[in-house]
């Protein structure tokens, strides 16, 4: 009997992990069609002279036991300094990231420490307070949108302090206009009781362990890292892939969809020459948008589906890397240009469009290739049609570098070198018709043998762990026989975090 076959739409961490967990673990045979010349999808690491840059910030952690024994598999963790000796290695990193606003520091999650109330003022603080009160004892009935969830949480005063500038610096809309489910996916459990909370068991700790299973995510103060960055982790995972039979086709974009009889049958793919080729397949994983899905399958779609797919929302990704002799920035008794701890800094301050910095040397210092140098990454948020995306690389780095003088981050005396690089679809919207978005699912879903998986796949906000359950569990659905994918769509589900429970 031939083998069956399995094609596979995106190299992202979910595409890759179905490829891997289809050729480890079945004699199906998986073909990974990936349109850029990259591995990853905004998982990947930029190369630039001898530089390397972390597209959105990847924190390998995860509360599920499969995943990190499925990551550790690919790359242990780094014992006694062997990195410096071997590079498939994960590194064990601290994690730090704070808020800057009105031109100063602030810790993230916002603690409520001397330092933050003496920053804030007396007067500011009390209205936090006060405002905290108000929502714990009056809280808003029913949610309806992503701003009535944050005052929920967090009381109207810190909402505006800390969250609504960067937040709509995200999505482009105000917060009022976003569905409430985007909290619940990438909040989760986070609060001012569990900031709280783990701020004094943090003062108290003794247990180290890196599960950190009873800590919200956002609180999580350890990660690991691959040495050079997340790149490294899905170019392994392709490179056994290949090794173990499976393919990977890079170049090739997915421009047709041929359905029949409720299963899919085949798929056309373009490479950068124009040249067309067909592949057929018995099981089928997308983890492209569905947008794009729609309109490959074409005519057959049903009109109002066609209607709700056509205006989902999505917000793209810009990350301008800079080169720094050293910061402007620096922390109290710090001397001046001391490199700042921080992993990323969220930039909470209205007057600029950056959202959040990175420092690449504080995720790896394998990723800068002169360790007396600052490698630093200014993050945007936008479309496609606007302006921002659309200006030359050069002044796009004359802009951010504009912007992170304006407001104290570095002179740009200190430049030594940029880079840009673009990420279209990075992030699914909570807007537009995101709330019919179900019956794109129940259509999609009725194709017995196609699986929506990871982050564009499913039209959600994942984590790069819940992107790669989201494929295990259609893989295991496969082995098993299971042709009901509802566990598939309740990995992460809104209301409750899924992986706060052992896998």
């Amino acid at each position: 009997m031939p083998k069956k076959t399995a094609i596979i739409i995106g190299a992202g961490p979910a595409g890759l992990t179905a490829a891997y967990e289809l050729v480890t673990r079945s004699d199906i045979h998986p073909i990974v069609l990936e349109r850029s010349t990259y591995m990853g999808g905004i998982s990947r690491t930029v190369r630039h002279n001898g530089n390397r840059m972390d597209i959105g910030g990847h924190r390998f952690f995860s509360k599920s036991d499969r995943v990190m024994e499925w990551w550790l598999a690919q790359m242990p963790i780094e014992k006694d300094n062997e990195a410096e000796r071997t590079d498939l290695r994960m590194l064990l990193r601290s994690r730090r990231s704070r808020i800057y606003f009105l031109r100063k520091f602030f810790e993230y999650p916002v603690q409520l420490t001397w330092d933050t109330l003496s920053k804030l003022g007396l007067w500011r603080t009390l209205r936090i307070g006060l405002s905290y009160l108000r929502s714990a004892l009056f809280p808003i009935k029913p949610v309806t949108n992503l701003e009535e969830f944050f005052i929920n949480r967090f009381g109207r005063e810190l909402y505006l302090t800390f969250f609504k500038s960067y937040t709509e610096k995200v999505w482009g809309v105000p917060c009022n206009r976003i569905r409430p489910e985007w909290g619940a996916q990438r909040i989760k459990g986070l609060s001012i009781r569990k900031a709280i909370s783990h701020f004094v068991k943090q003062a108290t700790k003794t247990n180290h362990n890196i599960g950190q299973k009873g800590t919200e995510t956002s609180l999580i103060d350890r990660f690991l890292y691959p040495k050079f960055g997340p790149g490294q982790m899905w170019e392994e995972v392709a490179r056994k892939v290949v090794g173990a039979g499976g393919e990977v086709i890079a170049e090739l974009d997915v421009t047709g969809v041929e359905v029949q009889e409720g299963r899919v049958i085949a798929v056309m793919a373009v490479n950068s020459e124009g040249k067309s080729r067909r592949f057929e397949g018995d099981y089928f994983f997308s983890t492209t948008s569905v947008l794009e899905l729609v309109r490959a399958i074409g005519a057959s779609v049903p009109a109002s589906v066609r209607r709700i797919s056509d205006d989902l929302q999505y917000r793209d990704f810009i990350a301008v890397g800079l080169l720094l002799k050293k910061l402007k920035l620096h922390d109290p008794g710090d001397r001046l240009g001391k490199l700042i701890s921080d992993n990323w800094i969220y930039i909470q301050e209205p007057d600029v469009l950056v959202g959040r910095l990175q420092i690449f040397n504080n995720w790896s210092p394998y990723l800068v290739s002169d360790p007396s140098k600052v490698w630093l990454g200014a993050e945007y948020f936008c479309r496609e049609a606007d302006d921002l995306w659309r200006k030359p690389d050069s002044e796009m780095a004359r802009f951010t570098i504009e912007e992170l003088e304006r407001i104290g981050v570095l002179d740009r005396a200190d430049v030594l070198d940029w880079t840009v690089a673009r990420m279209p679809k990075a992030y699914p919207a909570y807007f537009g018709s995101y709330e019919q978005f179900d019956q794109v699912r129940s259509y999609l879903d009725g194709y017995e043998n196609l699986f929506l998986v990871g982050r564009n796949g499913m039209h959600k906000y994942n984590n790069s762990d819940h992107s790669m359950l989201t494929a295990m569990t259609a893989v295991d659905n496969i082995l098993s026989g299971r042709t009901d994918k509802s566990n598939i769509w309740a990995v992460n589900t809104e209301e409750e975090y899924h992986e706060t429970r052992s896998s």
